[in-house]
């Protein structure tokens, strides 16, 4: 049995879909989180825990909120899959980075949080039979609009909405200095579950950052609307991330790019 925790999150939703004929699924969000992990007394049958649920909000300013369910509700879990020497991977964030392309630098909450659970697995890592982290980088893809909806969703999926439904796709001035790795959701579900490394915290990118205006421009045309550029925010300033990049450490895999995932979906 795989225990499955933010399975009505953007990402996921896309774990759930890829077991959809799998009936050995259990399902978890926040609202019983940690009840779960006081009254759940069949930990022996869980094969694999996939840890995706988190408090993502990139500005939210709780330093409570991401305190309980980003770090202790994560923990808590993690220490049950010690004791009952159950395999876990889990997401991360590519926003521990920020602005520092040799260390860490988180820019918000969210990313103070990431980087908290993933020095306590480093601190904890022989004590697991298996744990892989996964610091995702841009992810985009089908499943984003609740997302979209608070103005949290991806580049890619916020231009491809404004187009379809503005008439116009709306960029910072700048933006052709601002690059993201964009990494489609299905390429991330591969290679959480499909890979042979061992315990360890690993960048999850296709380590090719393309820039935001390239990504308007390519939408813009498929959809034929213009761009619109507006200041860049103030109260961005000191906590966005200019440029991400991962690690290339993902071989000879076939990363989706923008383009064919915008084919696919006419």
């Amino acid at each position: 049995m795989i225990l499955l925790t933010g399975s009505d999150g953007f990402i996921g939703k896309r774990f759930l879909n890829y077991f959809k004929n799998d009936s050995n699924i259990l399902n978890l969000e926040k609202n019983e989180c940690f009840n779960f992990l006081s009254d759940f007394n069949n930990w022996e049958n869980i094969t694999l825990i996939l840890h995706q649920g988190a408090i993502t909000n990139t500005r939210e300013v709780n330093k409570d909120l991401f305190s309980k369910y980003n770090f202790q509700y994560s923990v808590e879990l993690f220490q049950k899959a010690i004791k009952h020497k159950i395999p876990i991977k889990y997401a991360s964030s590519a926003s521990v980075y920020g602005n520092n392309e040799k260390g860490f630098d988180p820019l918000n909450e969210y990313a103070i949080s990431k980087l908290e659970i993933d020095k306590w697995v480093m601190d904890n890592l022989d004590k697991f039979e298996l744990i892989q982290g996964f610091r995702y980088f841009n992810v985009y893809g089908p499943g984003e609009e609740n997302k979209i909806i608070i103005g949290q969703a991806s580049p890619v999926s916020t231009f491809l909405h404004q187009a379809k439904n503005e008439g116009q796709i709306t960029l910072f001035e700048g933006s052709p200095n601002f690059y993201r790795d964009f990494i489609f959701v299905d390429d991330v579900i591969n290679l959480v579950l499909d890979n042979d490394k061992s315990s360890g915290i690993f960048d999850l990118g296709t380590s090719s950052p393309r820039s935001f205006q390239s990504i308007g421009e390519i939408i813009s045309e498929k959809i034929g609307v213009s761009i619109n550029y507006i200041n860049f925010p103030e109260d961005l300033l000191d906590r966005y991330q200019f440029n991400t990049c991962s690690e290339q450490i993902w071989g000879n895999y076939k990363f989706c790019s923008v383009e064919k995932y915008l084919n696919q979906i006419e």
